[in-house]
């Protein structure tokens, strides 16, 4: 269990943001710590959110690269913002070493950037490549749910997903229950490779679903969320009545609705 020291106001403000404590990420990293020792086996499946990548870090490391990762989804990390190695460490009670393991596996998972002159920083999404990420999700994941859908695919899981999205208490934990959802509505398609592709892009999805909340700033009062928790209901009754070509429309319509609404293409680009 990794300690969290106070930490004095400078280095509080340094980080940039009141809201980065050592309390925010120290839940953060217990949460995950939790999830690994098998305590809770819906929160071990919400935590593998990463493609693999942590499988074969050290247990400090883990769980300095998750809760590093929860603040970012939860925003108390902003885009563009420096993660700087030896802050970071202080917060976390921990040496720079896991801090800087967790921040290049983070990088190759897309959550953050690295600069040779400036370091590690939290990566900035524009609209442009968040259309991006989820142009590649609209010609790939409909396939691989209608193909789940043939095959026959037991969609237990993706109800246990939704339930914990339904009773999480902030935004990062309803993404990682959101994309524990979709995974499974994919992971029957019986193709690897495909799976594959899908569960590199769920990392960069998050990224995108985080710039996409900061945007919302009355998500308390009118929260998407529940819109959207809608739709993923509508779209798991299809799969569950083994109607595939149903099933596909409505995930179709789910990512391009979301596209829509937080990332609309330019005015002179709709009217070509």
């Amino acid at each position: 269990m990794m300690s969290t020291p106070h930490v004095p106001s400078s280095r509080s403000a340094a980080l940039g943001t009141a809201a980065l404590g050592s309390a925010a990420l120290g839940s953060a990293a217990a949460a995950s710590a939790a999830a690994g020792t098998g305590a809770d086996p819906g929160a071990g499946a919400a935590s593998a959110f990463l493609t693999g990548a942590a499988g074969a870090l050290p247990s400090r490391t883990v769980a300095v690269l998750e809760a590093i990762k929860h603040a970012i989804l939860a925003g108390e990390l902003k885009s563009g913002q420096a993660l700087v190695e030896t802050d970071l460490a202080e917060v976390l009670g921990v040496s720079k070493t896991p801090v800087r393991e967790a921040l290049k596996t983070l990088a190759g998972a897309g959550l953050v950037s690295v600069s040779p002159y400036k370091g590690a920083a939290v990566r900035v999404v524009d609209d442009e490549q968040a259309r991006h990420v989820y142009d590649a999700r609209l010609l790939l994941e409909p396939e691989a749910l209608a193909r789940a859908v043939t095959r026959g695919h037991d969609w237990r899981a993706a109800h246990a997903a939704l339930a914990r999205a339904d009773l999480s208490a902030d935004q990062a934990e309803r993404s990682l229950a959101n994309r524990g959802f979709h995974r499974e509505l994919y992971a029957g398609c019986g193709n690897p490779l495909l799976i594959k592709m899908l569960d590199d892009l769920r990392d960069q999805t998050a990224l995108v679903s985080a710039a996409a909340w900061r945007q919302e700033l009355d998500w308390l009062s009118t929260p998407s969320w529940e819109h959207e928790a809608d739709e993923h209901r509508a779209v798991l009754r299809a799969a569950e009545e083994r109607d595939a070509e149903r099933a596909a429309g409505l995930l179709r319509d789910h990512i391009t609705s979301f596209v829509t609404r937080n990332f609309p293409e330019p005015q002179e680009n709709q009217s070509t």
